[in-house]
């Protein structure tokens, strides 16, 4: 085999349906295990052709369990996606039993951990990096609203907009009723503008159904995708959001705060997310379930 039949040889790539127990529902995650080798224009040429809203590309780390991971949209690199981490953490546990794992993204070391449920099902739960909250533009806010053809009235006081970041960075904005954040139909290009303008990977659309559960939707026009079915990395800075307005009951020593995200039930791929806030640190802990797809 040449050098250059090596470069040119498509490398393995898994599917798999994350935060989800079934393949038709959660987000779909492309899995690349073995990347060596692989440019970040080849990369981006496959998530292209994969099609879903990110594909995890890993090489092997310095020590058992680490490794190096880039993610990308059909459209571009992304610092840390969740959904394809908790993918990853589930393709690598499968062919070599649970376990810890520590993913060196853009973002920062991720600790990812994987474990086997009583359904026989396994578990993924990344630790995220340090998060944080900021103040949004009035201006900012008003102009993402009119590209979702929403309006000031529609957003509940409660939870005000922010600019959340857990590994990338998100726009909150909080309904008051689920029957607004089930009728979705946006300005793909203006709203894609507009992100790439301010660097954020995702609007973070939540309504509040009971103190601790929340609905939730995230449009991705940046990643050339209308809408990302689940997403862990929105689900990490929602959690650091609510913590920083005290929007939940805060944590102690011996309870942390866990809060459950449903998400894709507009999009027909239902998909649960687990977020966990503890008092010993600030970064927040997503989990959820994944399955290889056929």
């Amino acid at each position: 085999m040449t050098d250059d039949t090596a470069v040119d040889a498509q490398p393995e790539i898994l599917r798999y349906a994350a935060f989800a127990a079934r393949p038709e529902g959660g987000n779909p995650a492309g899995v690349v295990l073995d990347a060596t080798g692989l440019t970040g224009e080849r990369m981006l040429a496959i998530a292209a052709e994969v099609g879903y809203s990110e594909t995890a590309f890993l090489t092997a780390g310095a020590f058992q369990g680490a490794y190096g991971v880039r993610y990308f949209s059909p459209l571009a690199e992304v610092p840390f996606c969740g959904h394809a981490t908790v993918a990853s953490a589930v393709a690598l546990a499968e062919r070599t039993g649970p376990g810890r794992y520590v993913f060196t993204t853009a973002a920062g070391d991720v600790p990812v951990e994987v474990e086997r449920g009583a359904d026989g099902l396994l578990r993924a739960t990344l630790t995220s990096v340090e998060p944080h909250v900021e103040e949004v533009d009035a201006a900012d806010v008003a102009e993402a609203l009119s590209l979702l053809g929403w309006s000031a009235a529609d957003l509940d006081p409660a939870l005000p907009p922010r600019i959340a970041y857990a590994g990338a960075r998100h726009l909150v904005l909080a309904v008051g009723t689920r029957e607004r954040l089930a009728r979705l139909d946006y300005d793909f290009d203006g709203l894609a503008a507009h992100m790439r303008a301010r660097d954020l990977t995702t609007l973070q659309l939540v309504w509040r159904a009971a103190p601790e559960v929340f609905h939730v939707r995230d449009p991705f026009p940046v990643g050339g995708v209308v809408e990302d079915p689940a997403t862990g990395a929105a689900a990490a800075a929602f959690g650091a959001y609510l913590r920083d307005r005290g929007a939940v009951t805060a944590p102690t020593a011996t309870a942390p705060t866990v809060l459950t995200l449903h998400q894709g039930e507009d999009l027909g791929r239902p998909g649960v997310l687990r977020v966990e806030l503890r008092a010993e640190h600030g970064r927040v802990r997503v989990s959820g379930t994944a399955v290889a797809i056929p």
